[in-house]
């Protein structure tokens, strides 16, 4: 294991004491996750004290834990346990010290919907340019960004940091935190809105990830989005003068020309500054081809090898619960399910119902002709008091998109399926464990099922009823694609 952090260094950064001498190889916040050389950060939250874990960690191989309050049995361990006044703020002080240590270039990404898609990108991309530290899974908050900063080896030669918020105020401090030489906004969006009163109001917000921009740093906007001319009034608010817009509009300079499904993914033809390229992607969709260019010009904006970059991203998939497809067996044929149960809006329900229209196209390759394209769909949460009506509002969206079946689960979905035609209606359902079994009794061979809702829905419990269902069927274990 290699040190990320001595005791002296973290004594330093968090104005600790610690009377031992020990190196950690990792920083976690989850004793239940620890792993050997970790330090082990005793967080304090409304509903939990991780000073009552302390031990336990120290036991399961922690090199050490930070604490600022009183722990248990830990005398054995006395010269582990560094002392601070608010093991937050030591948190928050571990990563600014290590944003401080090293000569990384920085690219930051949010948005309503494609963050962590882009930040993926990213870091694939950029792991064929050199060393690559990037955020885990979605560890994208006042906890996560700074646990993910702290973890950034001083030799880093570009960090990939995700910033997300669901209230005002959230994003400009942790900007501030990572520093970023580019940062990248993929959309503003409908998501949230619980918290916000217009959608004007969430761009403003996602406008404060150019607050903590390096001097000279580049902010790259969504051209083709509805907020682009108020998230550019922001970057004059901001002083930023270095602008790269990306989208399919004919005056970006990031531009996708096109893009078209293969039978492995996404093939993508792109301009930045008028050079052409060509590259391919293991990803399906519009979104993943928008959200590639946008990561692409970052790459290019920090000085990397943006052509190298976009050769990498052909190994690009869909991180879990996030598009990605498992083709399984059934009836004697195949069903190809899209599992993008992690989370959803309104806009991203439409982008995948556009993305699975196209599989009706000849390079379709496991869908085979006359199959259906169906689409089950929770809950989208945290849309105010306007959610009813903008879930029943998708329904002309799946229309044009040719979808056959659409199936429901939970209270403001039943909006979407009393909008939809009676045809299109494949069931309802009042949570997503009573659906499982009707969409996975309703399936047949040929078809391409997607799966979406926002996370607390639990829709991932309809894809593993499908899954279960034609493993059973077949014998054998669904393979990913």
């Amino acid at each position: 294991m290699s040190t990320l952090w001595t005791s002296a260094e973290i004594a330093k950064a968090t104005g600790g004491k610690c009377p031992g001498s020990w190196t950690a190889s990792g920083v976690s916040i989850d004793s239940r996750s620890v792993s050997k050389g970790d330090l082990f950060v005793a967080l304090k939250g409304p509903n939990f004290d991780g000073h009552a874990y302390v031990t336990a960690a120290l036991k399961a191989g922690a090199a050490a834990a930070l604490v600022h309050g009183e722990v248990q049995d830990s005398a054995d361990y006395h010269d582990r346990i560094v002392v601070v006044k608010d093991t937050f703020a030591a948190l928050q002080d571990l990563a600014k010290f290590a944003r401080s240590r090293t000569k990384a270039r920085i690219i930051a990404v949010t948005g309503s919907v494609g963050k962590t898609g882009t930040k993926e990108a990213l870091k694939l991309g950029l792991a064929a340019l050199g060393k690559t530290h990037a955020t885990e899974g979605n560890l994208n908050n006042h906890w996560g960004v700074p646990l993910s900063l702290s973890r950034m080896p001083a030799d880093t030669a570009y960090g990939v940091f995700e910033l997300g918020m669901n209230h005002a105020g959230e994003i400009a401090p942790l900007s501030k935190m990572v520093r970023p030489h580019a940062a990248i906004i993929t959309n503003v969006e409908a998501a949230h809105l619980e918290f916000f009163n217009s959608v004007a109001e969430i761009a403003d917000e996602k406008g404060a990830i150019m607050a903590g921009l390096e001097p000279g740093g580049a902010i790259i906007l969504p051209r083709d989005n509805a907020q682009h001319a108020r998230l550019l009034k922001a970057a004059k608010t901001y002083n930023v003068t270095n602008i790269i817009s990306f989208g399919t509009s004919g005056d970006s300079a990031a531009r996708l020309v096109s893009w078209s499904l293969t039978p492995d993914g996404t093939q993508v033809a792109a301009e930045f500054d008028g050079e052409r390229i060509l590259y391919d992607m293991i990803v399906s969709g519009r979104h993943w081809a928008l959200n590639s260019v946008a990561a692409l010009a970052s790459v290019k904006a920090v000085g990397g090898d943006f052509h190298r970059a976009a050769g990498a991203l052909s190994l690009l998939a869909a991180p879990p619960g996030r598009g990605a497809r498992q083709l399984v067996p059934a009836d004697g044929g195949t069903i190809l399910v899209i599992d993008e149960s992690y989370n959803a809006s309104p806009a991203a329900v439409r982008v995948l119902a556009e993305t699975m229209a196209q599989m009706h196209q000849p390079v379709s390759g496991p869908v085979k002709s006359g199959g259906r394209l169906i689409m089950a769909l929770g809950d989208m949460l945290e849309l105010g008091a306007g959610g009813p009506a903008l879930h029943a509002g998708l329904a002309p969206s799946l229309k044009a998109a040719h979808i056959d079946l659409v199936f429901t689960a939970g209270t403001l979905t039943e909006n979407l399926h009393n909008a939809l035609p009676s045809e299109m209606r494949g069931g309802h359902a009042k949570d997503s464990k009573s659906l499982a079994p009707l969409v996975a009794g309703a399936v047949r061979a040929g078809d391409v099922i997607a799966v979406k809702g926002s996370h607390s829905s639990h829709m991932e419990i309809v894809v593993a009823a499908l899954l279960a269902r034609a493993a059973h069927s077949a014998g054998t274990p669904a393979r990913g694609h």
